[in-house]
């Protein structure tokens, strides 16, 4: 019967990566392509179900990609191979398993993690215009390397974050925060915290390469995370630059535990 996995608890955890350059963005929007909306189809088809609402570990704005997210559903799982086949190219499930009653990917999350990459170079990369910012000049990475040193702990992050908001609470704990120099010209910033604002590692991003040509100290950059306006800080850098990472749970880290690194470079 449709409704008999529903009734006895079952519940489902899908590990997804997708490119997030032609959706706009995780959620179900009326008329508009997401990743949600993708997914909850392909599990309606394999379980024959009428409905399949999925709650998300982390949810991502349009042009923002993943490599380790983590959504939930009341159900049985569905074959991975199933749902692959009838998804689009851009995303894709990586595993479908059972999960513990009662599990729920965002209420149960205990930290999340995001890689921002730049292409700090002269010369743009064909191969990276969708998972990079292309950055021309070279930025100076001390000064990023201090501005990061400074995430780690407890901090009112409303300076990072849209004036217009749904956020009752600014107040995030950054487990760890550092920028990572790859071969190439690759830069990447990765940060792992308990929960993120909308826009929050972008606008951080944003306001570091301000730093990090000069523009603003890394002084000036810890005075923004004592709760000073949105308007103090930088601009929020695009998109396409940033990949969700993983959600960790049961106080697991994605980064400390686990050592992540999966983007190729």
């Amino acid at each position: 019967m449709p409704g008999a996995t529903r009734e006895s608890g079952a519940v489902s955890r899908l590990l997804i990566e997708y490119d997030g350059t032609d959706f706009s963005g995780w959620a179900r929007q009326p008329g508009r392509r997401t990743v949600q909306s993708e997914l909850e189809r392909a599990l309606c088809v394999v379980l024959r179900r009428d409905a399949v609402s999925l709650t998300v570990a982390g949810r991502t704005d349009a042009g923002v990609h993943a490599r380790g997210q983590v959504a939930s559903y009341p159900g049985e799982p569905a074959p991975s191979d199933a749902l692959n086949a009838l998804l689009p190219y851009d995303v894709a499930v990586l595993e479908c398993d059972a999960a513990a009653p009662g599990f729920d990917a965002r209420r149960d999350a205990t930290s999340r993690a995001y890689c921002y990459r730049l292409l700090s170079r002269r010369a743009r990369s064909p191969h990276e215009r969708r998972l990079a910012l292309h950055w021309p000049q070279r930025p100076d990475v001390a000064v990023l390397e201090r501005c990061a040193a400074l995430l780690p702990g407890t901090h009112d992050f409303t300076a990072f974050t849209p004036t217009e908001t749904d956020h009752v609470r600014f107040s995030r704990h950054v487990v760890c925060a550092e920028w990572r120099q790859r071969d190439g010209g690759l830069l990447e910033f990765w940060i792992e915290a308990d929960a993120f604002m909308r826009s929050m590692v972008r606008v951080l991003v944003g306001t570091m390469l301000e730093a990090g040509a000069g523009r603003r100290s890394a002084d000036e950059f810890a005075g923004l995370l004592e709760g000073r306006p949105r308007s103090e800080a930088g601009q929020t850098a695009p998109p396409h630059g940033l990949h969700f990472i993983g959600a960790g749970y049961g106080g697991t880290r994605v980064l400390l535990d686990r050592g992540a690194d999966p983007i190729p470079v």
